[in-house]
């Protein structure tokens, strides 16, 4: 069976992000899972199905104790990182096609901000899919993310010719989109030569090519097509929905082709599934952690052929106004980090048209992706009804 259409974003929700929350994740992923709820039009009580996302997450019985769910059918968890909130799209869509149940809850919250054993850094290293990275990379100080994705970008800038300009050009499009976002970190302007002069983190890597540490929680509601046409908002279906893993998913550097990701292989069945072109999409928000990961997956996706992700994000393709508007809430590079479940935020507000001074005129299909771990990939492809 295919999953087209069959299911919807119903409900939307976020707390605000900061650095230095003084609410614990939990209460985060519970602030913001209570507004998804809440913009849905259903009661806490309907949410029968329930995927927290990642470690630092509350568990199903955390959500049944605190919304006095006394019927949730279904659980799960997505363990793959930044990719895991569009993969969890995957899996509540086929939960309501399949008639398992009705409303299914996608939640995270984190607070990382506070004490040093919170640092990515020091996160990773605790969970099972980097164990390689940790028993032969991490002796030799390769610790945090940006010392592990490093060398991925410098290879592609080697064989391709990708420039720091074009990273810059990802940079200035999102932070440009969140000076427009109330809701978001980074409130301070950025040009070209800003990012050309930010300092040195990992090589290739800036300071400003990488992703925010910062606190908040974001969740959504996915209910069946049926159930959505009596809820509060206009449908935002669900049309074609994908993951993707990496060959050797272990390990960047151990890899044939390092530049490798898995989205290059969600991406055909998700478009195929939503029966869309390249061309129909209005606004895309893809994972940001890195300046170069959009770059790169810009390529897997289709947009362009491997090696011409530099060019085509030139000349503010990506920013409002562009051919493809992309991470108009300001992503993960300028709005807030919160494992790209804000993206999923994001492209359901621009195709209810509610996205305030950051609206894509006439937005009716979009994308949006997630990458995770060392290459994990996810892609849904949505639609206004």
């Amino acid at each position: 069976m295919t999953l087209r259409d069959k299911a919807c974003v119903t409900g939307i929700g976020e707390t605000a992000y900061v650095r230095g929350s003084k609410k614990t994740a939990l209460e985060l992923q519970m602030e913001a899972s209570l507004k998804a709820i809440r913009d849905a039009g259903v009661d806490p009580r309907q949410i029968d199905g329930v995927i927290p996302i990642g470690i630092v997450s509350g568990t199903a019985e955390d959500f049944i104790d605190n919304f006095g769910i006394t019927d949730l059918r279904f659980s799960a968890l997505v363990p793959h990182g930044g990719a895991s909130p569009t993969m969890a799209l995957q899996a509540a869509a086929a939960a309501v096609a399949t008639g398992v149940c009705n409303h299914v809850l996608i939640a995270f919250g984190r607070n990382v901000t506070g004490a040093a054993t919170t640092k990515a850094g020091a996160r990773i290293h605790t969970m099972p899919q980097f164990h390689y990275v940790t028993e032969f990379e991490y002796p030799l100080g390769n610790v945090a993310p940006a010392q592990i994705y490093a060398p991925m970008a410098r290879r592609h800038m080697e064989l391709y010719g990708t420039k720091v300009e074009h990273f810059g050009e990802v940079a200035v499009a999102h932070r440009q989109h969140a000076l427009l976002n109330d809701n978001a970190v980074m409130k301070k302007p950025i040009t070209l030569e800003d990012h050309a002069s930010s300092r040195m983190i990992a090589d290739p890597f800036r300071l400003l090519d990488c992703s925010l540490e910062s606190d908040g929680g974001a969740a959504c509601i996915v209910s069946s097509a049926e159930r959505a046409a009596d809820l509060r908002h206009r449908r935002v279906f669900i049309s074609g929905v994908a993951e993707g893993h990496p060959d050797q998913p272990g390990s960047i550097t151990q890899r044939p082709d390092m530049t490798s990701l898995g989205i290059a292989k969600a991406a055909q069945r998700a478009f195929q599934m939503a029966g869309v072109t390249h061309a129909d999409i209005d606004v895309a928000e893809i994972y940001d952690c890195f300046t170069y990961a959009v770059i790169r997956q810009l390529e897997d996706m289709g947009f362009c052929k491997k090696g011409e992700g530099g060019p085509f994000v030139e000349g503010g393709r990506l920013r409002l106004g562009g051919a493809l508007p992309t991470n108009t809430h300001g992503g993960l590079l300028s709005q807030g980090h919160v494992w790209g479940l804000n993206h999923i935020v994001e492209l359901v507000r621009q195709l209810r048209g509610d996205a305030g001074r950051a609206q894509v005129q006439d937005a009716e299909v979009g994308l949006v992706t997630g990458y995770g771990d060392l290459g994990d990939g996810a892609i849904a492809i949505m639609r206004k009804g």
